[in-house]
Parts: structure tokens; C-alpha cells; sequence
């Protein structure tokens, strides 16, 4: 079953990578060819062995797609934020539109909002019988993101997010505080760099809280647009239902980028 699930995932990865990777050439193409400043895009794509939530407490338990892109002018940007299991079955499409506040030195301040839905299936009782059926459900979140750069390779900062669900049943109120410091750029050989982010973070949901610890961790090559990836998330303590104490991931994540 975990077998023809990755089958699936590596065919839905080539579709997405042909897809995006078209969009890409034709968009460095209206860069050349303009004479107006672009719209800079940048973004990735990859499989993976789970994929996580935007919060990691929860996850897929199983194989996924996952794809953020940004299209950036200035101080605004629009990013799509996609996870998607092979089959369809299970998946969430974040759509955010950030604006950087503060860009002073080594300071910067970022603040977004976003609609989002996610699927996925359930069984319910009709005439005395299992149905299964999909079922989706609308949120709508903001942020807030102060970050201090300590070098080029460390910066430090706080990410809040405050989510609403749109519906009656499932999650409501739910507040993410998360307290990080990032090592990025680490040489590791004259060709490969290391990337790690660990963090410590606090959510509350409908009146149940919890703390967990997340990292997140990248070896790329410098001449290639490619990186492995792997997070972990493990729980100090909670109370919030419906997540593991432990979940890891591995990924596969191809790179695409326009600069001006």
C-alpha cells in the first residue's frame, strides 16, 4: 500500500515539476524580453515521506506533495502554499499575501493573512451503512514575524499565528507561538552547505494547549537547485488531541527561481 502510494506521489511530483518548471522558463522569458521591473518568483517543489501541516503537531501519515511558490514585488507577495497526497484523498491550499513592514538593517518585521482549506476523508452513517465521504473545511489566519539577523549564517525570531475556522465542527480558535533560530549557508564541503532550523513552540487550540519542539534540516549543492530535507516534531507536553509524540519526514525539493 506505502508502495503504490510513493508510485503515486513520484508521478503527481513529475506532473507538478513539468507544470511549474514551464511556468518558470516562460516567466524568465517576459523578464527578458520587458523593459518593465517583474514580478520576482521564486519557489519549490517536492516529495515526501509525510507531509506536515503548516503546524507540525500535525501531519499526513503519508506520502505528499508539497509546493510553496511566491510571486514578490517590492514589499508585497503572493504564496501559494500546497500539500497534496497522491491519491487526492488528503490535502490543504494556503493562498498567502504577506507584506514586509519593517526591512531596518538587521531587523525586519513581516506580517500576512491567508484562506485556506484542507480535506480529507471521513465515515459517516447513512441508512445503516459506512459512507465514506470527503469533507472540506474553510480557515481564515493571520500572522505576525519579527526576525533579527545576527550574521550572514544566524538569525533569530518569533512567528505568531492566530487561525479561525470557518465552520462548526473542528478546530475554531486556535493561537501558534513559535521561537526559532536559523543556521543557514553552513559549509559543509566546497560544494555542499547545511542548513538547520530548530525551534521551541507554543499552541493553543479551543481551550487546550501544548508545547513541542520542531527542527527542520537541509543539505543542498551549491551548482544544483536541489536539497534532502528532513523535520522532526516531538511533544514536551499537551493536551490537545489527535497528534503523535513524534513525527519525522524526509523530502526531495527542487528549487525554482527568477531574479530580476
Amino acid at each position: 500500500m506505502i508502495y503504490k502510494s510513493v508510485i503515486k506521489a513520484g508521478k503527481l511530483f513529475l506532473l507538478f515539476y513539468f507544470i511549474l518548471s514551464s511556468g518558470n522558463a516562460l516567466n524568465a522569458q517576459s523578464i527578458k524580453d520587458s523593459t518593465i521591473v517583474p514580478t520576482q518568483f521564486s519557489g519549490n517543489i517536492g516529495i515526501t515521506n509525510n507531509g506536515f501541516s503548516i503546524i507540525p503537531t500535525f501531519s499526513f501519515n503519508s506520502p505528499a506533495i508539497i509546493s510553496q511558490m511566491s510571486w514578490k514585488k517590492n514589499k508585497f507577495s503572493i504564496e501559494p502554499d500546497i500539500r497534496l497526497a497522491p491519491d487526492g484523498t488528503k490535502g490543504s491550499i494556503l493562498l498567502w499575501f504577506r507584506y514586509n513592514l519593517i526591512n531596518a538593517g538587521k531587523f525586519s518585521l513581516r506580517s500576512g493573512i491567508h484562506p485556506a482549506v484542507n480535506w480529507f476523508p471521513k465515515n459517516i452513517l447513512v441508512n445503516e451503512n459506512i459512507t465514506e465521504i470527503y469533507q472540506l473545511r474553510r480557515f481564515l489566519a493571520w500572522e505576525l514575524a519579527p526576525s533579527l539577523k545576527i550574521n550572514k549564517h544566524f538569525n533569530t525570531g518569533v512567528h505568531y499565528l492566530q487561525g479561525n475556522g470557518l465552520q462548526q465542527d473542528g478546530a475554531r480558535t486556535t493561537h501558534f507561538v513559535n521561537l526559532f533560530i536559523s543556521m543557514s549557508d553552513i559549509n559543509l564541503s566546497k560544494q555542499l552547505k547545511f542548513n538547520f532550523v530548530p525551534s521551541f513552540y507554543y499552541l493553543y487550540l479551543d481551550k487546550k494547549e501544548g508545547t513541542y519542539f520542531t527542527a527542520t534540516s537541509s543539505i543542498s549543492h551549491k551548482k544544483y537547485p536541489f536539497s534532502v530535507q528532513s523535520t522532526i516534531n516531538k511533544t514536551i507536553q499537551t493536551k490537545i488531541e489527535g497528534g503523535k509524540e513524534f513525527l519525522w519526514n524526509i523530502a526531495f525539493v527542487h528549487f525554482l527561481n527568477t531574479k530580476k
